[in-house]
């Protein structure tokens, strides 16, 4: 048995490395990826390197010697021929072979426009985060009467297992101002609905009982990836100009034409005002008639609202400041200060509102800045709609509706361009994987229209992929594109295997004698390789398990891939080897 396993691995050495090869290149364009997608996409890269390289050592060094050892004393059996009759009816129909590629040509030209687009998979996670803002400069007390009503939709809301609130408060306990916070509400795992549709209710409920609460849902995880992002939604538009004004009025038309979109929703015009300010405006004319300067009366009117200083003391080995304050000095109201008097030098008083104009003024909004650029930041999350078609369909909107003022530009940012940058990317990935692939075939078999075979029938593998996407309504994300990248490397390597069967036929074999001797000889090997991979990815295509739905996209589109792959290596290919004649 020793002699049968040196041939053995002799006579497959060729085919094992040049297949190792053209699956592990097409991981390495991946280590040069960027952004979000490139810090999960590096790790997948490496561990595939890792495991792909493995498994040729396992291959090459380790299957050898156990066969050895567990057949040491076996009889070595007689070889069966592969039966060749049914590829010998498909050689005599070239027509089959060529109908089934330009069936995957046309898929390839038609199928890409109408698939959905988007970045990261989407994920049920089973819990809602739920942020809310009360108007600006509304109390701890008020808003907290608000979540009341908030409080009570969720008891009642079924789906709802438990939930808990903050306020001043966000996640990552980041303090805030006392009308924002937000909560954390964990759904049942038994529920007829999924987490959007719960969201959806939620939403509705709210906004009718408390419309005075700005609302906008998430997930932890999501939140979280967002978070590594420009924006936590998905959608996002800039606003760039010149006017803070201009802009904030810009920046709530383009809200309200956004909600107009189908498909989103907890849209915000990104406009975050301030609480209300009193400003106290000395008149400085009557004072210097009174005898008193502006510092003087600001000393005053600090010491009856604030108090002051006067001393410190030591309390626990710590400085501790002794401040002076006006007894009620917290209660002070507007009419209050109005009529609160200042000493003059002459040892009179007046009230403050004789010798200042005391008004409330409405709040400021914050200004944002990116380039140093003033900018308005409109947001919104997707609703039951992909990312790709939706964006089209705001970007054609807002073309028709918003007419911009000179000097004022719109930039859509968030997700949306994460997953243009992503796409090229990727797109730069498949471009490379396929040279590659290519350099490795011409490398192993050093003839030209024989790599160019390999190669197309490799591509033509990807409108597998495209059309099980299209089948089941998955979007065209970073993990679906990876795994029609990764299809490429899958059907070239079978196919290298079958062609150096080809070659080591025997040399009184004519050349269609050939090419049916290794497509048969190559039939049970294929078979077992693309339904071991299918039952292994069919639990992820699923979507069982947890986690399971961030890499639902790939695989399907890899078992798209795998499907496709049988009747182009069974079919399409000994009819494109017959045409090529050595």
């Amino acid at each position: 048995m020793d002699w049968v396993a040196h041939e053995a691995i002799t006579h497959l050495f060729p085919a094992m490395l040049g297949s190792s090869l053209s699956t592990l290149v097409i991981f390495i364009p991946f280590v040069l990826m960027t952004g979000v997608a490139g810090a999960y996409f590096k790790v997948m890269a490496f561990s595939m390197v890792i495991a792909l390289s493995a498994s040729f050592l396992v291959t090459w060094l380790i299957v050898p010697v156990l066969s050895i050892l567990f057949t040491r004393n076996k009889p070595v059996e007689r070889k069966h021929e592969p039966k060749t009759k049914w590829i010998h009816g498909v050689l005599k129909k070239p027509i089959i072979g060529m109908l089934f590629l330009m069936i995957c040509i046309l898929i390839l030209i038609v199928i890409p426009s109408k698939l959905p687009s988007g970045f990261l998979p989407e994920m049920d996670e089973g819990s809602i985060v739920l942020d809310y803002n009360s108007p600006a400069g509304t109390t701890l007390e008020e808003t907290d009467n608000m979540l009341q009503i908030v409080n009570g939709i969720l008891d009642t809301q079924p789906e709802v297992e438990a939930y808990s609130a903050r306020l001043g408060t966000q996640m990552g306990f980041f303090i805030t101002e006392p009308n924002r916070g937000d909560y954390l509400i964990k759904l049942k795992d038994k529920r007829n609905k999924t987490t959007e549709e719960v969201s959806d209710d939620i939403r509705k409920r709210v906004e009718e009982a408390v419309p005075q609460l700005t609302i906008d849902f998430g997930q932890v995880i999501g939140d979280m990836l967002g978070d590594l992002m420009s924006s936590v939604q998905p959608i996002e538009v800039k606003v760039f100009g010149i006017d803070v004004n201009t802009l904030e009025s810009i920046s709530r038309e383009i809200a309200k034409e956004i909600e107009k979109v189908p498909g989103t929703a907890d849209v915000n015009d990104g406009i975050i005002v301030a609480g209300p300010s009193l400003s106290i405006v000395p008149n400085v004319p009557m004072l210097a008639q009174l005898g008193m300067t502006v510092a003087d009366f600001q000393l005053q009117l600090q010491i009856q609202i604030e108090g002051t200083v006067v001393s410190s003391m030591i309390d626990k080995e710590q400085m501790v400041a002794i401040r002076l304050i006006y007894p009620d000095a917290h209660k002070t109201s507007v009419s209050d200060i109005k009529n609160t008097t200042i000493l003059l030098p002459n040892g009179s008083s007046v009230p403050i509102n004789q010798v200042a104009s005391v008004e409330i003024s409405k709040g400021v909004a914050e200004i944002n800045r990116e380039n140093q650029k003033s900018m308005g930041i409109i947001t919104a999350r997707l609703n039951n709609r992909d990312l790709g078609s939706t964006l089209k369909d705001i970007q054609r909107h807002l073309t028709e509706k918003v007419s911009l003022p000179a000097g004022y530009s719109v930039v859509y940012g968030g997700a949306y361009k994460e997953q243009q940058n992503a796409f090229k990317e990727l797109m730069m990935i498949l471009i490379s994987a396929i040279l590659l692939v290519f350099i490795v075939i011409l490398f192993l078999f050093r003839k030209i229209k024989i790599a160019l075979a390999i190669i197309v029938i490799s591509v033509l593998g990807v409108s597998g992929c495209l059309l099980s996407l299209y089948v089941t309504g998955i979007a065209l994300n970073v993990g679906s594109y990876t795994g029609i990248i990764m299809i490429v490397g899958i059907i070239g390597e079978n196919t290298i295997f079958t062609y150096r069967q080809y070659q080591e036929s025997e040399g009184a074999l004519s050349h269609i004698e050939k090419i049916e001797y290794a497509i048969a000889a190559r039939l049970r090997p294929k078979l077992m390789t693309a339904f071991a991979a299918i039952m292994a990815l069919t639990p992820l295509a699923l979507g069982i398990g947890a986690g399971a739905q961030l890499h639902q996209p790939l695989a399907i589109a890899v078992i798209g891939g795998l499907v496709f792959a049988l009747p182009l290596l069974l079919v399409v290919l000994p009819t494109i080897l017959k045409i090529i004649k050595e």
